[in-house]
């Protein structure tokens, strides 16, 4: 059975453009596979707190050293991780503001990068520790950005995915959404066709991946 985690990192929720295209994916996932395993992790119903200092202190701190709040601390960050390990595909709706990512993805980000759980330091530089999953990412966009040196969220996307030893990554880009009518009309038109694109293309990735 094919573990899913969904994670929808807009802002508005199930309204926003992002949201509503993994959940499209997701639809159709679960269509063509209904004993699939879905997890829904909405960062804007349930925020992760951004890391701070005594957050991250808790990170570093050994079991039997943290107190009762650092405990709670390492606990959440932990549930986290194993949420994104149990599965075997994700899916990320992916907002763009201001150039960036979401500060609520970058805040689940910095709670799931964690060094001797989720990857580890060699001389030759990091080794993920996950690994062995595919992604999905769907970017929505007001503008035009792909291919151009504005596009920042695609290759951070992919160093962070790499740093856990994810490389299996797909993106569907709907873009100039504020551009025109048109230009969301025609956008949201390409990036479902895409979807039905990547969904044939996946009909025996379960089966792949567990003999992986």
């Amino acid at each position: 059975m094919t573990t899913l985690l969904q994670i929808n990192a807009s802002m508005h929720g199930d309204t926003g453009v992002s949201s509503q295209l993994a959940n499209h994916f997701v639809a159709a996932w679960r269509a063509r596979e209904p004993q699939a395993r879905i997890v829904l992790r909405d960062l804007a119903a349930e925020p992760v707190p951004h890391l701070s200092a005594e957050r991250f202190a808790a990170f570093l701190a050994s079991a039997e050293q943290r107190d009762a709040e650092q405990q709670s601390v390492a606990q959440y960050s932990q549930a986290l991780i194993e949420e994104i390990q149990r599965a075997d595909v994700v899916v990320l709706g992916l907002p763009m503001y201001n150039f960036g990512v979401p500060s609520q993805l970058k805040a689940y980000f910095d709670h799931i990068a964690r060094a001797g759980l989720t990857f580890r330091y060699t001389a030759q530089g990091p080794v993920g520790l996950i690994g062995n999953k595919k992604v999905y990412v769907f970017a929505a966009r007001g503008g035009l950005y792909a291919g151009t040196t504005l596009d920042t969220q695609t290759q951070y996307l992919r160093d962070f995915l790499a740093l856990l030893g994810i490389t299996d990554v797909e993106f569907v880009y709907a873009e100039g959404l504020a551009v025109s009518t048109d230009s969301r009309e025609s956008a949201l038109s390409a990036a479902r066709a895409r979807i039905v694109q990547l969904l044939q293309a996946s009909a025996t990735l379960p089966a792949e991946r567990a003999a992986a």
